[in-house]
């Protein structure tokens, strides 16, 4: 009884674990859906900068650009700070690895699919 209740348990820990993991990587590729935000974290690799700051390239109001903001603060890839009267950017410690690895494992699995019909193409056109 003991092992069938610490495989239950070992199997919800796994299956939250893996649901966590997809809820960060879905706040990942949300966050760099949008050029805006992917041009902020371009912005912020060469150092920290204020909202306004970066609000002035785009032209866009500083309530504007703090939505932008606050999406990749939920992601973790900017982290925030309050100096005087301005709010203060900068990168987070959000990682791009998950996301990365997520993009190799289905890159690599339609590689290998496309390699597949290649081959059968050219099977086809030899007449076999």
């Amino acid at each position: 009884m003991r092992t069938r209740e610490w495989t239950v348990r070992s199997w919800s820990a796994k299956v939250n674990q893996m649901v966590q993991h997809q809820a960060t990587l879905d706040r990942t590729f949300s966050a760099l859906s949008d050029p805006t935000r992917r041009a902020i974290l371009e912005r912020l690799g060469r150092g920290p900068a204020t909202i306004g700051e970066l609000a002035e390239p785009f032209g866009m109001s500083l309530t504007g650009l703090g939505k932008h903001v606050r999406v990749l603060e939920g992601a973790n890839l900017v982290v925030t700070q309050k100096v005087g009267r301005t709010r203060r950017c900068r990168l987070g410690p959000g990682r791009l690895e998950d996301a990365t690895l997520w993009i190799e494992e289905h890159r690599s699995r339609w590689e290998r699919r496309l390699d597949r019909l290649e081959g059968y193409i050219d099977e086809r056109r030899r007449g076999g």
